[in-house]
């Protein structure tokens, strides 16, 4: 084993086996790539040998792993790390893509482990039908041992159909698998009330939930200027992973095997574990339109009632029936859904009752305009 023994007790693990049969590790570009472009080979391998750790103990892990751009920049010559453009992006991608898996085939395989590499966009996790495919593969893909190196398909993404950063992937990944765990493992140790750099920054260890004051610690941008994440994209990885009742821990990278080492971190702490269906409406990035409600119908949400033609007062976007839809309140986004008429019927439909329906519409109306069973709350 390349990476040497080096045992784990449970108190020193994020995550440990006993209490964690499945979990999602995402790496960050500047901790997989050094300053030149090159992989950062003596660190990989001790990731790779935390990662033989745990599954020798029982614990079946996916990786989702920033650095083919990067990767790619430096093989291509190119500028800005690739991100100059989005043309420059899509070639350094598909130039780094396969550089990256051979270094994780190599890696893992010095400690008698198996990769496989899968490449996603984000319509692969917005569609049901596809997710559902997706999700089968990670899982029977886990069950055979296999540690699958997950990343986002930049070669074909474009702006209007792509994550934008690794850390939301790692939260839709750990939903998709029945993941119990995800660890962002990224250039800086946790969430702190204002940006590290400044004086009196102080670390938050625990998060029980995120509210406008944990939303406004977060810095948006990129210490290192290779990725594409900053914490506000962790934060919001948090609440998707939280919104399926999957814990998210943001740890450092910045020391040698930060999967078996005691260090300091910031946990997130789910909220209960919705159903499957309710799990992945809730984690959607994407709705293909919005209805706004008054008040009244976003109280009757929160206490699990249907979203009823009474309380609704606004129609925006191109939706059928059965797409996905975001619910509005004046406070803002309330819940998300699936639609029970297109977009021209509800906005007949606004601020009627049920008996003027039939009327309005010329059949019988379904009982709301989005129903409970379909809806989960934000």
């Amino acid at each position: 084993m390349r990476g040497g023994r080096h045992a784990l007790t449970r108190a020193a693990m994020l995550f440990p086996p006993d209490a964690c049969p499945r979990i999602v590790v995402k790496i960050g570009s500047a901790l997989l790539v050094d300053a030149e472009g090159g992989v950062r080979r003596a660190w990989l391998e001790g990731i790779a040998a935390d990662i033989a750790e745990r599954a020798r103990a029982g614990q079946q892990v996916a990786v989702v792993s920033s650095g083919a751009i990067a990767l790619g920049a430096r093989r291509l010559g190119l500028a800005k790390g690739g991100r100059a453009s989005l043309e420059d992006a899509q070639a350094a991608a598909a130039t780094g893509q396969i550089a990256l898996g051979h270094t994780w085939a190599e890696v893992l395989g010095g400690e008698g482990l198996t990769a496989a590499q899968i490449l996603v966009t984000l319509d692969d996790l917005e569609d049901r039908r596809r997710y559902l495919n997706a999700a089968a593969t990670l899982g029977r893909l886990l069950q055979l041992g296999v540690v699958p190196i997950i990343n986002e398909n930049d070669t074909v993404a474009t702006a209007e159909i792509r994550f934008g950063d690794n850390d939301r992937l790692a939260a839709r990944v750990a939903q998709a698998a029945g993941a119990q765990g995800v660890v962002l493992l990224s250039d800086i140790d946790g969430l702190y009330d204002r940006n590290p750099a400044l004086p009196g920054a102080r670390h938050i260890a625990r998060v029980e939930r995120i509210d406008a004051r944990i939303a406004g610690m977060a810095d948006d941008g990129s210490a290192s200027g290779m990725g594409s994440g900053g914490m506000v994209s962790k934060i919001q990885a948090a609440r998707i992973a939280g919104r399926a009742g999957v814990a998210l821990a943001i740890a450092s990278g910045r020391i040698e095997r930060p999967l078996s080492a005691e260090a300091r971190h910031t946990i997130f702490v789910p909220e209960r574990r919705a159903r499957a269906r309710k799990a992945w409406l809730a984690g959607r990035l994407t709705a293909k339109g919005v209805i706004t409600v008054d008040a009244g119908a976003a109280q009757a949400l929160a206490g699990g009632r249907s979203l009823l033609a009474a309380g609704a007062t606004g129609v925006t976007g191109r939706f059928a029936r059965g797409d996905v839809v975001t619910i509005e309140g004046p406070e803002g986004a309330a819940a998300r859904g699936l639609a029970e008429y297109d977009a021209a019927d509800v906005t007949r439909l606004l601020g009627r009752r049920s008996d003027e329906q039939e009327a309005i519409l010329g059949y019988a109306p379904r009982a709301a305009l989005v129903h409970r069973n379909h809806m989960a709350l934000l």
